[in-house]
């Protein structure tokens, strides 16, 4: 019984002593000021943001969180003001033991810059509006005749299609909407134009896009032609 009593009063004064020294090294540490501040980016193509823009985004009370005490320092309201920044698609704040603060960000990729006679901007695969950057000019498919921001849903498909097929990305390098909701491509081998009609049956359309190209890029015939329309059931119809 004494020693189970001896066990017991060990270990009870064991989480004692665990207490007061954690206390200690968290009152200790929240003394400490942030020493530095890293800002680091996710592997991919990070050139919208700089260093320096996002060390600007770190601003707590109107100053520079470096030099200030760790225990002041909110983390959650740094990395919403990070997050806020439109070409940030995912950031995380946080700060180290040694008493640096660091940030890592995922840039948003645009897949499309859409042209409208009043606005230009770039969407990536969501949807999302990224604007134009004075720091980075992306090559991406050009898209114009859209009139509502709501009209963007409708040609994510046809994007992601594109850019999911190896020939496709490298060919295709414009996208216009008509009106009545067909829908007109640009290449890159010539300047004729593709009507693909409407967002239907895409897969069918392609296919036979690529079959007539196999045969016209052979015979040489391809720079003869106007428009070429994929719109017809089970043919390729070409305008000279």
């Amino acid at each position: 019984m004494i020693k189970k009593f001896l066990k017991y009063i060990s270990f009870l004064l064991l989480i004692v002593v665990l207490g007061i020294l954690y206390s200690f090294s968290s009152a200790r540490n929240s003394k400490k000021k942030v020493k530095d501040i890293v800002v680091e980016f996710e592997a991919g193509e990070n050139h919208f943001l700089t260093h320096a823009m996002v060390n600007k985004l770190l601003i707590q009370n109107d100053s520079t969180v470096k030099n200030q005490a760790k225990s002041v320092i909110n983390l959650y309201s740094l990395e919403k003001m990070v997050s806020k920044n439109p070409y940030v698609a995912h950031a995380a704040v946080f700060l180290t033991i040694g008493g640096t603060l660091k940030t890592i960000i995922k840039q948003r990729a645009p897949v499309a810059r859409i042209m409208t006679k009043s606005d230009s901007y770039y969407i990536d695969k969501q949807g999302v509006k990224i604007p134009l950057s004075a720091n980075y000019s992306a090559r991406v498919l050009l898209v114009s005749g859209v009139k509502k921001e709501e009209e963007i849903k409708w040609i994510l498909p046809l994007i992601s299609f594109i850019l999911q097929d190896s020939f496709l990305q490298k060919e295709v390098v414009g996208i216009e909407k008509f009106d009545d909701d067909d829908y007109q491509l640009a290449v890159r081998s010539g300047d004729y134009k593709i009507d693909l009609g409407k967002l239907t049956e895409m897969d069918v359309k392609f296919k036979k896009l690529k079959a007539f190209y196999n045969k016209a890029f052979k015979d040489k015939t391809i720079q003869n032609y106007k428009t070429i329309n994929l719109k017809y059931h089970n043919q390729v119809v070409c305008a000279k």
